[in-house]
Order: C-alpha cells, then sequence, then structure tokens
C-alpha cells in the first residue's frame, strides 16, 4: 500500500483539476476540498481494500467532499466548459476558435441540464478522464454500463446541438 505522501504527490493535480471543473473553476473551492479530500483519505488509508484504482478511490472522496460542500452552500452545481475540449489555439483561426468556445459553453449548458447518472458518467469520463472500467466501479456497475451510458449522454448533448437547444 502506498504512503499517504506518495499518493498525495502522485494525485493532488488530477484531484484538484477535477474538482476545480466541479466548481466551475474556482481555485479556492478546489483547494479547499483537495485539501478535505487527501485529509479523509489520510484517515481511511487503513480502510481501503484495493478494490479499485487508488485515483478511482480518491475522485469518489473529491465527489461526496464537494457534494457535502454544495449542500451546506445550497447552490447550484455549474461545470466550467474549460476541459471539455482542447485545442491549441494558436493553430486555429481566431473565428474557429470563437465557434469551439461556443460550441464548448453549448456543451457545458446542455451537459448540466441531463438527468443522474447521464450528466454524472460525462463528466467523469470528460473532465475526470477516467476509463469506463474506472467509471462503472465508482457506481458499482459494470465497464459495459459505464461505456453505454455515456453515450447515451453523448448522442444526447449531440441531438440537442443539432436542434440548436442549451
Amino acid at each position: 500500500m502506498p504512503e499517504i505522501e506518495e499518493i498525495y504527490l502522485k494525485y493532488f493535480n488530477s484531484v484538484f483539476q477535477y474538482i476545480r471543473q466541479l466548481s466551475g473553476g474556482d481555485e479556492t473551492i478546489a483547494e479547499d476540498i483537495t485539501s478535505e479530500t487527501f485529509f479523509k483519505a489520510m484517515r481511511s488509508l487503513d480502510h481501503f481494500r484495493g478494490d479499485c484504482d487508488v485515483r478511482v478511490w480518491l475522485f469518489q472522496i473529491a465527489k461526496n467532499c464537494y457534494y457535502s460542500y454544495r449542500k451546506r452552500q445550497n447552490k447550484a452545481l455549474c461545470v466550467n466548459a474549460e476541459g471539455l475540449e482542447t485545442y491549441p489555439s494558436e493553430e486555429l483561426p481566431l473565428d474557429e476558435q470563437v465557434i469551439r468556445q461556443e460550441s464548448a459553453h453549448r456543451i457545458q449548458k446542455i451537459s448540466h441540464s441531463l438527468h443522474f447518472p447521464y450528466k454524472e458518467v460525462f463528466m467523469w469520463r470528460v473532465l475526470g478522464d477516467l476509463s469506463f472500467k474506472e467509471i462503472g466501479s465508482l457506481f458499482n456497475k459494470s465497464e459495459n454500463w459505464a461505456c453505454v451510458t455515456y453515450h447515451r449522454a453523448k448522442t444526447t448533448i449531440r441531438k440537442r446541438m443539432e436542434r440548436g437547444q442549451r
């Protein structure tokens, strides 16, 4: 079992970026929730059975910490579109950059309106960069379930974009 320092050094940035995306880009919230995540992980490291990857375990703790924070704040969840797509801006003409930014913003709005579990699975896959196996384990479901759920979410987003919905 790796030590907490090793886990912290290896996964801090991933957890921070994930929470930053969940919090709509708020770095202060991301720092607080990331600290809370590693504090809880440190306290429960002895109970980690290794049934899943350490990163999946940390992301689950982070998600729970974030949702607890949101409940305390009683605010609506907002996912930042940054990170949905990445493209080297210096290689694209300005008009193409604007179109892509608008598309990313529309994807963010539409994905935010998806129902459970589609929104969660989509976020884990796109923002959390988790494999379908890891996503399935977060929900105690199969890898195939995660794959199908993700593709349904993506299809819904694509259809709504084609219809011009937000």
